[in-house]
């Protein structure tokens, strides 16, 4: 039986209202599960199991940190009343996300791993990346820093947790943060394993949680940090600010519409979103705060075109 573009989206959206969205051994969806009792396929207010037909809505697979610092619930309202649209999210990892987009199950991405990015891109599945923003990865732990990573740049604090075996959770799920994660062991020159070191397999907001409950280290972004941590459990060791991050700390985000020429996507309204957040979703993005702190730093409009972001960073004419 051949399944077409619409009927596998339509199977996609009704998984993921069960906490189920798995496709092809994605381990990015588990996060998804955790927070679907709001319908995450969805604006939070309405099952993606009613009766929309595809086409009246736009499907956006998101990174969790979007999702959890609770950006995406400022930014969507905007968007649906301007374009009187439906805005659907699939809420994954930048890897489960990317995944959902190369399957033809969603219409545009909202992503934060250049890494995986450029693949997607080079091969032709997406179109006409832009950035959006940028904040920042922070490395939290206990209060008393049994590692002694305070203070230190990522690399030497991550050398520090390895060297001292204090418990480090990462999220394990090929997201963005888990990508540059990796990256930072890398650099560090470990290759982290051993009882110390443990996998989720979660989001960012419950990956935090445990970190709480279990006195652990791990990396997250801002946003999400400001959203979930209750400011005693967990303290910042290392952060060196959102407006001018460091390459090792920058966490770049970027809209990228599905190719309309591999898949039966809504890319009308997937551009319509792309200028949305990089025109009048700019300002929201610029106010939305978390406890009185900037989460998020717009980054869409500019007076200099920037045709890199366009295009893989390896890409020559």
């Amino acid at each position: 039986m051949v399944i077409s573009d619409m009927d596998r989206r339509r199977y996609v959206q009704l998984l993921g209202l069960g906490g189920a969205v798995s496709l092809a051994g994605c381990s990015d969806d588990a996060p998804g599960a955790e927070r679907n009792e709001s319908s995450t396929v969805g604006d939070g207010s309405q099952s993606a199991s009613q009766t929309d037909s595809v086409a009246d809505a736009l499907t956006l697979a998101t990174a969790t940190t979007a999702h959890d610092s609770g950006l995406l619930g400022e930014l969507t309202p905007g968007f649906e009343d301007r374009f009187d649209v439906r805005l659907k999210t699939i809420v994954r990892g930048t890897g489960g996300a990317l995944r959902t987009a190369r399957d033809g199950d969603c219409d545009v991405v909202l992503v934060h791993a250049r890494p995986l990015e450029d693949p997607f891109l080079r091969e032709g599945h997406g179109v006409n990346r832009r950035t959006v923003m940028v904040n920042d990865f922070l490395v939290v732990g206990p209060p008393d820093d049994p590692a002694g990573a305070a203070g230190r740049d990522p690399v030497e604090s991550f050398a520090a947790i390895a060297e001292s075996e204090a418990t480090f959770l990462s999220r394990g799920d090929r997201s963005g943060t888990h990508i540059r994660e990796r990256r930072l062991w890398d650099e560090a020159g470990v290759d982290p394993s051993g009882a110390w070191y443990r996998e989720t397999g979660q989001g960012m907001g419950n990956t935090l949680t445990t970190a709480e409950q279990s006195g652990a280290y791990t990396l997250t972004d801002r946003g999400t940090f400001l959203t979930v941590s209750d400011g005693d459990a967990l303290a910042v060791h290392v952060e060196r600010g959102i407006d001018d991050p460091p390459p090792l700390l920058r966490n770049e985000y970027a809209v990228i519409p599905v190719n309309p020429a591999r898949h039966d996507v809504a890319h009308s309204l997937a551009l319509a979103y792309v200028g949305y957040l990089t025109g009048v979703g700019q300002s929201r993005i610029e106010s939305f705060r978390v406890g009185g702190e900037r989460a998020f730093r717009p980054l869409g409009a500019s007076p200099e075109p920037d045709f890199q972001q366009y295009v893989p960073r390896d890409w020559r004419e």
